[in-house]
């Protein structure tokens, strides 16, 4: 929907034989052993480090238990998880995208789970190898993977490939300033497809958020393409505001050409005549479909009581040709003959007409609307 296609489709639960051929290299090679604490004894690890006020890194205890020991354990039905021996004697760096230089001390990591003791998967594991088949060359992820990137580079290394380059971006914030979660639901990309935003707006707003350019509608994801740059993008925290997408739905809306968009399904019904005359006072594509039913009708016109007489009189003088001229024509009659101008002379008109307080140009739409319809409703006749 979003436009945003892939090369090509990957499913890891057919690649299990990679993944399990990259453990035994890792075990012989000596970086993958095996562990064999409960998730209990482990939480009471932590809380005890915590409690005497050092991190909470695993302490490596399973290194030195022997092959007997090792047998007595599995005997009494343990099954052991599988750990990458981290590499603590150099810090682990490189240059962000982002962030610019960065590193990670593996002294304050505890050695990653890669296996479980049900023989599955963790997902370091099966992205590293992945990356590595698929030559993948940059990774681009939020900065709170800034960590797992000292182990990804590790494990890559391991098993004796190349890191690609790495780029966190900030983590969006929302208009208050708070993190956005994953419990914003109004804000996942179904919530936003439902609620009328435009997927243009959407990959516009997110491309510039955190470049210091100011968000533009663009007409296609090549324009995106030429424009981007990792190198643009701060450190900071980008703020996400639902209302300047709203903004780019709009301005994307009011420059779109019939022929872009009328094979959606908001458009169903809607003529070229009436998009033209409502498309730049539309803020989400499915608001063509009110502009369609006024137009068409039936509707209920609204009339206050102080402007009934003046709607009779316009009503009589309707001229028969409805066109830009003929809305001229016709309200610089009323003016003369009832002396009303401005807000008092259109207000009333768009009321009766639309049944809305604002709208597109009244003179567009009163060709589409009609003579036989637009006279009905002036007498205050549903029409």
């Amino acid at each position: 929907w979003l436009g945003l296609d892939w090369d090509e489709e990957v499913r890891q639960s057919t690649r299990l034989d990679r993944y399990r051929e990259a453990a035994d290299r890792l075990r012989a090679a000596g970086r993958l052993y095996p562990c064999y604490e409960t998730p209990e004894e482990l939480e009471l690890k932590r809380r005890l480090q915590r409690a005497q006020g050092r991190p909470p890194v695993y302490d490596r205890a399973a290194l030195s238990l022997d092959a007997q020991e090792r047998g007595r354990l599995e005997g009494e039905g343990r099954r052991p998880h599988w750990r990458f021996l981290l590499d603590r004697s150099t810090a682990v760096a490189w240059d962000d995208l982002i962030r610019g230089p960065q590193h990670v001390d593996p002294g304050s990591l505890s050695d990653p789970v890669l296996v479980r003791a049900d023989g599955s998967f963790l997902y370091l594991l099966p992205s590293s190898v992945d990356d590595i088949a698929l030559a993948v060359t940059h990774v681009i992820r939020g900065e709170d993977h800034v960590t797992n990137t000292g182990e990804q580079i590790q494990l890559i290394e391991a098993l004796e490939a190349v890191p690609p380059a790495f780029a966190h971006f900030p983590l969006l914030r929302g208009a208050g300033g708070a993190p956005l979660s994953k419990r914003a639901g109004d804000l996942s990309i179904r919530a936003l497809r439902e609620g009328g935003a435009e997927p243009l707006a959407i990959v516009s707003l997110l491309a510039c958020l955190g470049t210091g350019r100011s968000p533009e509608a663009v007409r296609d994801l090549d324009e995106l393409v030429a424009q981007f740059d990792l190198g643009a993008f701060s450190r900071s925290s980008a703020i996400f505001d639902p209302e300047e997408l709203d903004r780019l739905d709009a301005r994307l809306l009011h420059h779109r050409e019939y022929e872009e968009i009328a094979a959606r399904p908001e458009m169903a019904g809607v003529t070229r005549e009436l998009w033209e005359a409502v498309r730049g006072n539309i803020g989400h594509l499915a608001e063509v479909q009110d502009w369609r039913r006024i137009v068409e009708g039936p509707i209920e016109p609204v009339i206050e009581a102080e402007d009934r007489d003046f709607l009779a009189r316009a009503a009589e003088l309707l001229p028969p040709v409805l066109d830009k001229e003929g809305w001229r024509a016709w309200t610089a009659a009323l003016k003369k003959q009832t002396g009303r101008k401005g807000r008092a002379l259109f207000r009333p008109l768009r009321l009766a007409l639309t049944g809305r307080e604002a709208g597109p140009e009244m003179a567009a739409l009163l060709l589409l609307i009609g003579r036989g319809k637009a006279q009905a409703r002036l007498k205050g006749e549903k029409a």
